[in-house]
């Protein structure tokens, strides 16, 4: 029963009470004293039913606030407890390699963007048990912007913490844009069958001027600017501004060779084949200086930098996204004695 239909029942009773107890003749066939002396029963058991149940609902509604204050209590120790564990303590943990994934496509907002490498790395970088840091590069390619500002950051952050070195690992393949981050770090490290390189930059577009002949249709554009049309596929191609678009590409891929020779220096071969736009796997990157030894991310971590324990850095996560990982692993942790899964 709702407590609307309760609440009714209750006025029914007290009603009807109160009717009995203003004209004891209303219940026919009853001494009127008698009649008076069980309503005034009745309506002090319905008073105490109505006390008992506005005590259960407050005592209910207390319970629930207690419940989420403790709740929130342990969501925010949750939060802090990382940023407190041995903030006042004075001592080091025992070293470790940071890694830093940056695998997808490079776009911003996406995990290989140069927000989400920045705040890592230098968080990585401040740790003092962090003996180095490895960038497990896993990219296809992407924005030759973002690609820069994150070479950018790296080479400005391996300065700023000389000591501690930072090295790129290679998963699947490292092209194009990829590799340009790639080439920032230390040393680059990579699988025989690794795909590396790429070291170029496309611009597409196609071309249905015969389709719209052949159709009996004209395009119709308007335009201010005599080459604002100028990559519209409808159109013949405009040769001015085709040769315009080249010379801005041949800018774009000469600052991506000039990246990789500074980051990768006298070992990169001499052979001009390098920038064509191939791509080799490991074992031919290895001959051409485009990486530097054959070895994963635990190799790197054990044998090079010297620590093999291998810490995550993960993005940056807004705080919904925390608020909701520490409810779903309160939750865990609070189900587990019950379903007997400890």
């Amino acid at each position: 029963m709702s407590s609307g239909d309760w609440i009714d029942d209750i006025e029914h009773e007290v009603s009807s009470v109160a009717q009995t107890r203003r004209d004891p003749d209303f219940v026919e066939g009853e001494d009127p004293a008698r009649v008076r002396a069980t309503a005034d029963l009745l309506l002090a058991d319905l008073a105490n039913d109505w006390v008992k149940q506005k005590r259960r609902r407050r005592i209910g509604t207390w319970v629930f606030r207690i419940l989420l204050l403790l709740l929130l209590l342990a969501i925010a120790a949750g939060l802090l407890m990382p940023l407190l564990s041995g903030a006042g303590s004075g001592e080091k943990s025992e070293p470790y390699t940071a890694l830093i994934s940056l695998s997808g496509p490079v776009f911003e907002g996406e995990e290989a963007s140069a927000e989400s490498l920045r705040n890592r790395l230098q968080d990585a970088l401040e740790d003092d048990s962090a003996a180095g840091v490895i960038l497990l590069v896993d990219s296809p390619g992407g924005s030759p912007v973002q690609a820069g500002l994150m070479y950018d950051d790296i080479v400005r952050l391996r300065n700023e913490f000389p000591e501690k070195p930072v090295h790129a690992v290679i998963g699947n393949m490292a092209a194009s844009a990829g590799y340009y981050i790639a080439s920032a770090a230390d040393n680059i490290y990579a699988n025989q069958a690794s795909l590396v390189g790429s070291i170029g930059v496309r611009l597409d577009s196609f071309g249905a001027v015969d389709a719209l002949q052949r159709l009996g249709l004209e395009r119709r554009l308007l335009t201010a600017g005599e080459h604002k049309g100028l990559l519209d596929p409808f159109l013949p191609i405009d040769e001015t501004a085709t040769a315009h678009l080249q010379s801005v590409l041949d800018s774009v891929h000469q600052q991506f060779i000039d990246a990789v020779k500074a980051g990768r220096g006298e070992r990169l071969s001499d052979d001009p084949i390098l920038f064509t736009g191939l791509i080799w796997n490991g074992e031919q990157a290895v001959e051409l200086g485009l990486i530097d030894e054959l070895k994963d991310r635990y190799a790197v971590a054990r044998d090079v930098i010297g620590a093999e324990e291998i810490k995550t850095f993960q993005p940056p996560k807004s705080l919904m996204e925390r608020l909701s990982d520490e409810l779903g692993a309160a939750i865990a942790k609070g189900v587990q004695p019950v379903v007997g899964l400890q």
